[in-house]
Parts: C-alpha cells; structure tokens; sequence
C-alpha cells in the first residue's frame, strides 16, 4: 500500500503555480475566514464528500488543514480505501504556508 508523502509548502505552491497539482483544504467552513489559498478545493475533513476527490487529469493531489494533522489522515485515509494512488500532505497547513509569505485571501 501507498504511504503519504509529505511535502514543503513552497514544493505545494510550486506544483499548483505550475498547475501541476490541486490543492485541497480540509479545513472546516469557520476556519476559512482566517486564511484561505486561491484556486483551493475545500472539502471539510468533518462531512468530507469522498466521491467527489478532486485531481486526476495528471495532477497531484495535496491535502491541506491549519498545520498538517488532519490533512494527513485524510490523504491516509484516501490510500488506505483506494480513491486516489498517490497523496501528499502539506506538512505545516496554511499556517507554514501563509508564515513562508505564499499568497492568502
């Protein structure tokens, strides 16, 4: 079986700026008044709609919360039942991301 990897926030960036990747924030609806990332699929880890998982098309899926625990047991969860081959987690969560500088709405 698959492992999640883990990945940098400017590795994340990169791969969606390059439109490599999609990005998908598991955070829930209160938390996106703080900070949110353009062009990101939200998708709250709480009522997380598992037959709609974005990516395919060639792109990689990253997962993304506030600091990188949920994220992972999302993607884990994603491996372990089979609806995706590959998932990296965004060690770190928009907190490293928008603390790196990377854009936030």
């Amino acid at each position: 079986m698959a492992e999640v990897q883990e990945i940098d926030v400017q590795t994340a960036h990169d791969w969606a700026a390059a439109g490599d990747a999609v990005l998908l924030d598991v955070r829930e609806a209160p938390e996106l008044a703080d900070a949110a990332i353009a062009g990101a699929v939200h998708n709250p880890m709480s009522s997380f709609d598992f037959e709609n998982v974005p990516g395919g098309d060639g792109k990689k899926l990253v997962v993304f919360c506030a600091h990188g625990m949920r994220s992972y047991q999302v993607a884990d969860y994603l491996l372990r039942e089979g609806k995706v081959d590959v998932a990296y987690s965004m060690a770190g969560g928009i907190a490293d991301w928008a603390g790196a500088g990377l854009p936030v709405e």
